[in-house]
């Protein structure tokens, strides 16, 4: 039977969780200096855009990742909105990974910015001296990196950690000694479970579950009826902090999916043509906070019998873009008879490949943002200008796109190693303009 007094099977602070702080945004902030210490929001930058990471100074006006980058605006007008620059987060990250790596050979990376170590399986671990191994640790990853700041947790477990590394954020360490992790978590909200989102939320809420605390009043038997056997269990457990999963080494991705089982029945084209539309770009964000890219695309159909259909399509490259993601389910969707209704939706992409496109956050759109004309020379010019991305410039050298339209680009010509720099606007063709390649300027 599991303990309620929060004792896990290990009895040693061992296993630590590495967050780095607003990682996008901070990367965006540390390459450019004019935007320190201001609001910056990464993500999607048109209308349909989704927020990817918001800057601490952007979090303050109520901006928040997976928010509409339209309520973003409306929220925090001022900020400066860049899409994203893949090349120059990876570096970062593996860099940080590499400190990790010296310190412990189990790691277990759960996304660019965020990973488990155990530091138990490193040479000579002493678990007296964790809060100087943190410090060290977190000193070398703001040297190598250029500044960027993470949040620690450590622990006797993973969930543990994870809660951890979010109570002294951003900046900071927290660490919960062996022992007393029911006193810890009993008085935090049940949001602090990994895996209660509001829907689970609602249902504990509605039955006067409102901490954890409260979460370990009611029995496994009721929480399984209340929530479904996985959920139900799960939450028994970790409402007790009884968490004995081990840090992996190695954590293969082989598909990403977004699926939804509805209320009735729906048998209506456009109905269920709009549900890809919205899945496909869910798809797309998770791949893309992943690192990710996948040519095979799958949409999964259980119709008002039960029976399940898959069909699937694989792509000539990956891609993590929506809109081609979302067409390519459509398609698949055309082919079925819906006639009685669909039950279950999903879509999913498999085929991984650890790498996706320039454009991070683009607006999946292949049309130009103005209508300059094709260049007629060899420069290595995109077929758009985006807020944020690396430029070259012949006469006056490295610098960002601060904005561009109208057959016109406004670039700031600044790096990580200089000061604000200044502003030129040029044709969007002009010869001398070239795309720049992320975290590669030199001093």
């Amino acid at each position: 039977m599991a303990s309620t007094t929060g004792v896990t099977s290990r009895s040693r602070r061992t296993i630590m969780h590495l967050d780095l702080d607003a990682f996008f945004a901070s990367v965006e902030q540390r390459d450019k200096p004019s935007l320190r210490g201001r609001p910056v929001i990464v993500g999607g930058i048109g209308p349909r855009g989704v927020v990817a990471t918001a800057s601490y100074e952007a979090r303050v006006h109520g901006v928040r990742s997976a928010m509409r980058t339209a309520e973003a605006r409306a929220r925090c007008p001022h900020a400066a909105f860049l899409g994203g620059r893949f090349d120059a987060y990876r570096e970062a990250s593996r860099l940080v990974m590499e400190r990790l790596r010296q310190e412990s050979d189990l790691i277990e990376p759960l996304s660019l910015d965020e990973a488990f170590v155990d530091l138990s399986a490193g040479d000579d671990f002493d678990p007296a001296r964790v809060e100087q191994v943190v410090a060290a640790i977190r000193a070398d990853i703001a040297e190598v990196t250029g500044g960027l700041t993470a949040s620690v947790g450590v622990a006797s477990s993973k969930l543990m950690a994870k809660i951890a590394s979010e109570v002294n954020k951003p900046d900071g360490v927290f660490v919960i000694e062996p022992g007393t992790e029911a006193d810890v978590l009993g008085p935090m909200q049940v949001t602090v479970i990994p895996g209660v989102g509001p829907a689970t939320t609602e249902r504990l809420r509605r039955v006067g579950i409102l901490t954890v605390e409260d979460l370990r009043v009611p029995s496994e038997d009721e929480l399984v009826r209340l929530l479904g056997q996985s959920s139900g269990r799960s939450l028994h457990r970790m409402a007790r902090a009884d968490d004995d999963r081990p840090v992996l080494a190695s954590r293969e991705t082989k598909s990403v999916s977004v699926e939804d089982t509805f209320e009735q029945d729906i048998s209506d084209r456009l109905q269920l043509e709009t549900i890809i539309e919205r899945m496909a770009r869910n798809v797309s964000a998770r791949l893309r906070k992943n690192g990710l890219s996948g040519r095979t695309v799958t949409l999964k159909m259980r119709h008002h019998d039960f029976e399940t259909h898959t069909r699937s399509s694989t792509l000539a490259n990956p891609t993590d873009n929506a809109r081609l993601l979302a067409t390519t389910a459509r398609g698949l969707l055309a082919g079925e008879d819906i006639s009685n209704g669909l039950r279950l939706l999903g879509v999913g992409v498999s085929g991984l490949a650890d790498w996706v496109q320039d454009d991070l956050f683009s607006e999946d759109d292949d049309e130009p943002e103005d209508d300059e004309a094709p260049a007629e020379d060899t420069v290595e010019r995109p077929h758009r200008w985006y807020p944020g991305m690396d430029v070259h410039h012949d006469l006056h050298g490295d610098g960002w796109v601060w904005g561009s339209g109208l057959g016109r680009v406004t670039v700031r010509f600044e790096t990580r190693w200089t000061a604000p720099g200044p502003v030129h606007t040029f044709r969007a063709d002009d010869p001398a303009l070239a795309s720049g390649h992320s975290g590669t300027f030199q001093a």
